[in-house]
């Protein structure tokens, strides 16, 4: 094996030291293969490269190793959080990894109670502010010590749902701080009994501090203490005969009662404590992840790992070589979830495993996060429950994935067998779909999405601001982005194939142009959808990037021809052109596909599983296009708030010159001439707004 490493890499093996640490191995082209952990990195390192290891999972990786980097530590816990960080971060593609780009919401209390202006003896009943009555909202981001955050919850409805929980209970404000200093009557909420109404003074600061108090202990599990401190609190007005104030706390302590009956979990024991099961099957895996928060279940989430059977092999080779016997599969996948999951998130003191896990990670997440964390396998009672609710989850979350997986295979398949393609392999099909959208001409733009291994590659979408065409011309726009966007990869095809640029990667514009992605970060893929990390483009012949197996564009006949002479141009295939042109009265179903190289129009029908899949292209296509369009308007109409500032161009105006030169730029770089060609704006108006825009 050592026969295919560079002499200078057997060198740096040779050369390490017999401690603790980290290790990464790179493939030529600079990607990262594995990242893993060792307590003696000498020994660990040197015995990938000390045998021949064949035509396996680990052989496979091993040859491509090119290069490799190491980072020295001082503990094997340290070594496990870094190493785990590092898969996080660089995507490695014999590690499992898992994908959570998704920060996790949390209830919000705004204002620390205690430091609020209650007590204030110079504040009159009619002198409170907003900050006097704390709010509750929903809120996903970074916390701060200026506010209560409460969770995190594994969903935006948990969190509405205990949001409405306080509001039934304890009857807090939900408003905005600007609509409660601007109320002068209650508000529907007040009517149904869902807030004190504090804006109007119906409720004393004092009184409402003590709901707060009492919402924060509900959301802490403290719930007998609460409905004891709320008994005592009606006694109290009833001996004053504050029969009034007594029946408030009555309702109070019923309608917590009620959901204490309906919540039906046992507040005696955990108060938080996360709950992790894994599946394995057919290749793939699930990690169902339930969160119990003050004693109340707040629903689950699952997460789906990338490379599970690429790096199962790799680890049982690690465990080979430390004289242990090899993890099982679902011990990997679960230890992988627990490591990363919890950088950068709060860690629970009670994790409920369905399988064991080691103890040097719990102890190394207990040093991380300074909190005694204790991982129980085998639970009883309650625990148990929830066990057996996450592990019956966890199940159904991997059926339903390998079968929407199996779904999207038939779907290609059909395709390609209805277009009679030959891909190279079925799996690595790909197509991409261009549209263009634009508001009468204003703010162009044409988009780009990628399908491909059976699923949509958003990690691979591009947007392409269109200028220099006549606004609305659809035809232009689809001429300007399909030159951009295989230009430079025919050109490259026929001088030098292998310095052609990677599909996806050859427009690279000034940060002013706004192109590709530049226009506004993508949504990386995510834990929940199951979706593989970025691939690198399909190749053919050794390594050479390819056209895709189908191009789509989103029209008829004009569409189709437009992009037939920019291939012709360009000296691209014109057989992978598809057309997808609108069905009689644009229904739904009716589509027909329309070739480029001259073949008769295919209707495929409307239960077709290829016409399924062909919407689905197109119709993300379209929605992307959209999305960019309005972002883009939304920044043109911002600058074109300017013409409006100058004494005579009103709305109508506005929208003329907008239109006529495609954007608050095009005004911008126009001669005085130009601007005075627009109808309703003369000479002297046209020399004002030049000198507004210079």
């Amino acid at each position: 094996m050592s026969a295919v490493h560079s002499d200078q890499l057997l060198a740096e093996v040779a050369a390490l030291p017999q401690l603790p640490g980290v290790y990464r191995y790179f493939d030529a082209e600079g990607g990262v293969l594995y990242v893993g952990k060792a307590r003696n990195l000498k020994k660990r390192v040197s015995s990938y490269f000390q045998k021949n290891h064949g035509g396996t999972r680990i052989g496979h990786m091993i040859s491509r190793i090119a290069r490799m980097e190491t980072t020295v530590v001082r503990s094997e816990a340290e070594a496990l959080l870094l190493e785990n960080n590092l898969i996080k971060a660089l995507d490695p593609r014999y590690n499992i990894l898992f994908r959570d780009d998704k920060s996790y919401p949390y209830l919000k209390i705004h204002g620390a109670p205690d430091k609020v202006g209650f007590d204030d003896p110079g504040a009159g009943q009619g002198g409170h502010s907003a900050a006097d009555f704390p709010r509750v909202a929903y809120y996903r981001g970074s916390v701060d010590r200026k506010h209560r955050y409460f969770g995190p919850y594994p969903s935006a409805w948990a969190v509405k749902e205990s949001i409405q929980l306080l509001q039934k209970v304890f009857r807090l404000r939900t408003c905005e701080d600007t609509v409660f200093a601007n109320r002068t009557r209650p508000c529907l909420l007040y009517q149904i009994k869902r807030c004190s109404g504090p804006c109007v003074n119906l409720v004393s600061p004092q009184d409402y501090r003590e709901d707060v108090r009492n919402a924060e202990a509900f959301l802490r599990g403290e719930t007998q203490a609460v409905l004891a401190q709320l008994e005592a609190r009606m006694v109290q007005h009833a001996q004053k005969l504050e029969f009034e104030q007594a029946a408030e706390l009555r309702n109070q302590m019923s309608a917590l009662s009620k959901v204490l009956h309906q919540q039906s979990v046992d507040t005696g024991s955990d108060k938080d404590a996360d709950v992790l099961a894994v599946k394995v099957q057919g290749g793939k895996a699930c990690v169902n992840l339930a969160m119990v928060r003050g004693g109340r279940h707040l629903g689950d989430r699952p997460y789906f790992p990338s490379h599970v059977e690429d790096a199962a092999a790799v680890q049982d080779f690690d465990d080979a070589q430390d004289a242990a016997p090899a993890q099982p599969v679902e011990v990997q996948i679960l230890e992988a979830f627990i490591a990363q999951h919890y950088i950068g998130v709060p860690v629970p003191p009670t994790l409920i495993t369905s399988v064991a896990v080691s103890r040097p990670l719990v102890a190394a997440l207990s040093e991380q996060t300074g909190v005694k964390i204790n991982a129980v396998h085998q639970p009883r009672e309650q625990r148990r429950l929830w066990l057996e609710m996450a592990e019956k989850n966890a199940g159904l979350q991997l059926a339903r994935l390998l079968a929407e997986e199996g779904s999207q295979q038939a779907r290609t398949r059909a395709l390609v067998e209805s277009l009679h393609l030959e891909p190279d392999e079925l799996d690595a099909f790909r197509v991409e779909c261009f549209d263009i959208s634009h508001t009468a001409g204003e703010a162009t733009q044409a988009s780009c999405v990628v399908f491909h291994h059976h699923r949509m590659q958003n990690g691979e979408y591009r947007r392409y601001n269109i200028d220099g065409i006549t606004p609305g011309d659809d035809y232009a726009a689809m001429r300007q982005v399909l030159t951009r966007r295989y230009a430079r990869l025919a050109e490259a095809g026929r001088d030098s194939p292998e310095a052609a640029p990677p599909i996806g990667q050859e427009e690279a514009p000034p940060p002013e142009a706004e192109d590709a992605s530049s226009e506004e970060p993508l949504a990386l893929p995510t834990a929940e959808t199951g979706e593989a990390p970025r691939r690198k483009p399909s190749t053919r012949g050794g390594g050479a990037p390819r056209l895709p197996d189908l191009v789509l564009v989103d029209g008829g006949r004009g569409q189709v021809s437009m992009a037939r002479e920019v291939f012709a141009e360009l000296g691209l295939d014109l057989s992978v052109i598809v057309g997808v042109e609108k069905g009689e009265g644009r229904r739904v179903g009716l589509e027909e596909l329309v070739f480029a190289d001259g073949r008769e129009k295919v209707y495929l029908g409307k239960d077709s599983a290829a016409l399924m899949l062909v919407a689905q292209i197109r119709d993300e296509a379209h929605r992307f296009a959209i999305t960019g369009m309005r972002a883009r308007r939304a920044k043109v109409r911002v600058g074109g708030s300017k013409l409006e500032e100058i004494p005579g161009i009103g709305a109508k105006k506005r929208a003329r010159l907008l239109q006529r030169f495609g954007g608050i730029r095009g005004v911008a770089s126009a001669g005085v001439d130009d601007i005075a060609s627009v109808e309703g704006i003369g000479r002297e108006l046209a020399e004002e707004i030049y000198r507004a825009l210079h």
